[in-house]
């Protein structure tokens, strides 16, 4: 701004937007229409902080500092109101920042691999009122007691300093730096590596560090804990368990599997307490001297022999035990096989013999059934006979009692009722007779009748013959 209300001597920007000089606010992407003789502008690039990186705010306005202090304070609105250091970072983006009010600078995220911790130590915050403690509070500033987690972490570097702790396994050969040993009972010198297997546990990772990290290795701590734990302890354990044993029982195989377990377990108890997880202590190689090795050696090796002769003896007896149990064995299984077979023969035989037996019975029952409806038949084939006979008798006696009865009524002359009948027939079946003599055969034949007739309607009076079924009607007779 060109006109207004003058600045005082310590201010370096404009306090209000009716002050001269450098304005606070600033004017982001777009079209202003400002008056000239008012107003002067400068156009500056944003602040952009690429993707990886991330941006620390330096305020170059304000109130000064006090002593010892380099952090600058902050209002509600998150503004700076004095020079220094503003808490807090910009993540990747761009952002409209006034150049007059605050500079950035650009870091890298703190990043904590898989397998490290990350060691916080807080450089801006009040001190201790403890100052003997290891480890602080996070409001107070020295080494957290909260580690970081593997992964990417936005933290301000004037304000944390992230140191990294590896926790993973790692292996350190005791005979790797100097000849590791010890005087043995008898005073000969008894030499021995081995491989030692550790981590920092992670959640003792920040009191290891504030421990036995030293100046000039920098943030690393892994040559301290070999050098102040690792070696020490196990220098101590060989000179004092090493020293209650003679040279020559460290070549037999019992002595040394006992060195070997009391060392792995020694380290441990004395390492774990200080942070330090011991995964294995191996002694791979113990070596005596050469003096009382060489005899020690075959002597041991004639034992061993003897050993392995007992065991093969052993293993003889052991398999001609299991030679005499497995025919044992397989004879009972031959034994229980035949008994099973006799069992199924046996079984399957009484199974058939019950379903012939079924069968058998069903077919008795079938026969019987057919037997009585056989007997039914026939009995039923006897009465229908047997109606039928009675019919054909009852209709031939009715038939005769019929004709008895039209012959008693002709006074039991049989020979008139005949007559009587083929004067009936004839009488309804011709419709003419010719006859040219007396003496011809048809007139024989009616003569036959005439004189029989004559003299019985003439003894006897008139009797109605009976109704007589009439036979089929036949062709004339034409002579």
């Amino acid at each position: 701004r060109k006109i207004g209300i003058d600045l005082q001597n310590s201010d370096e920007v404009a306090p209000s937007p009716q002050h001269k000089g450098v304005q606070r606010d600033v004017l982001t992407e777009g079209r202003y229409f400002r008056n000239p003789y008012v107003w002067s502008w400068e156009i500056v690039p944003q602040i952009e902080i690429a993707s990886g990186e991330m941006g620390v705010k330096v305020s170059l306005t304000g109130d000064d500092p006090g002593y010892g202090e380099f952090l600058a304070k902050v209002d509600e609105r998150g503004e700076a109101t004095s020079k220094g250091i503003v808490p807090g970072v910009l993540n990747p983006g761009r952002y409209p920042i006034n150049p007059s009010l605050y500079q950035v600078e650009l870091h890298k995220p703190t990043t904590i691999p898989a397998g490290f911790k990350g060691i916080v130590t807080n450089l801006a915050a009040p001190l201790s009122k403890q100052p003997n403690r290891l480890l602080v509070d996070a409001t107070e500033r020295g080494v957290q007691s909260v580690t970081l987690e593997p992964g990417t972490h936005y933290l301000n570097p004037y304000v944390t300093r992230v140191d990294l702790v590896d926790c993973r396994s790692q292996r350190f050969n005791l005979g790797e730096e100097d000849d590791m040993g010890f005087p043995s009972k008898d005073g000969f010198w008894v030499s021995l590596d081995g491989v030692i297997e550790f981590r920092v546990n992670p959640e003792k990772a920040a009191e290891v560090y504030v421990l036995f990290n030293q100046q000039e290795n920098g943030p690393t701590i892994d040559a301290e804990i070999v050098q102040t734990i690792i070696m020490p302890n196990a220098r101590s354990f060989c000179r004092l368990q090493g020293s209650n044993s003679s040279g020559r029982e460290f070549i037999q195989g019992e002595t040394r599997s006992a060195f070997q377990k009391a060392f792995e377990t020694e380290m441990r108890k004395a390492c774990e307490p200080l942070g330090i997880e011991i995964i294995q202590a191996l002694i791979t190689t113990i070596r005596p001297p050469e003096k009382i090795a060489e005899p020690v050696r075959r002597r041991e090796i004639s034992k061993q022999e003897e050993l392995q002769y007992k065991q093969q003896v052993l293993q003889q007896e052991s398999e001609q035990k299991l030679a005499v149990e497995k025919a044992m064995v397989e004879q009972k299984q031959s034994l229980v096989t035949a008994d099973r077979d006799v069992v199924k023969v046996t079984t399957k035989a009484a199974e058939e013999q019950q379903v012939a037996l079924t069968l058998a019975n069903q077919q008795l029952a079938v026969a019987q059934l057919k037997l009585e409806a056989s007997l039914d038949e026939s009995r039923a084939i006897e009465a229908r006979g047997k109606a039928a006979a009675d019919v054909v008798r009852f209709d031939n006696e009715a038939e005769a009692a019929g004709w008895q009865t039209a012959v008693q009524a002709f006074s039991g002359d049989g020979q008139a009722y005949a007559r009587y009948v083929l004067y009936q027939k004839l009488s309804s079946a011709w419709q003419r007779m010719m006859v040219n003599t007396a003496d011809s055969p048809m007139m024989k034949i009616l003569d036959s009748f005439t004189e029989p007739i004559g003299r019985t309607l003439a003894v006897q009076p008139p009797v109605t013959a009976p109704a007589v079924a009439d036979p089929p009607a036949g062709p004339a007779a034409a002579p």
